[in-house]
């Protein structure tokens, strides 16, 4: 697995929905970038005067992400992208 450093997250995005709730399917072209993601490891946190920094996210949370943000990765046949702290923009629960 991927181990962040510092204040970095991995998350792995969650699909958009292909259909809209009226029923019509949109071509890949047409759908939005998807801007919810899953937390999948987090970061010890990064050094700030000799201490380390709160990570507010946590393994499992579902979050809301910077639309372009980030560096994709792929490592084991799965697409992940690591993002700093400061791009996660809210938890949604």
């Amino acid at each position: 697995m991927l181990k962040p450093l510092a204040d970095r997250v991995v998350i792995k995005m969650i699909e958009s929905e292909e259909t809209t709730k009226s029923g019509i399917i949109l071509t890949s072209g047409a759908q939005e970038k998807p801007q919810i993601a899953e937390v999948v490891e987090v970061g010890p946190g990064a050094e700030v005067d000799g201490k380390l920094g709160k990570m507010l996210v946590k393994k499992g949370d579902k979050v809301v992400v910077n639309k372009y943000s980030g560096t994709e990765v792929k490592y084991e046949g799965e697409d992940y992208i690591i993002v700093r702290q400061d791009d996660i923009l809210a938890i949604a629960e």
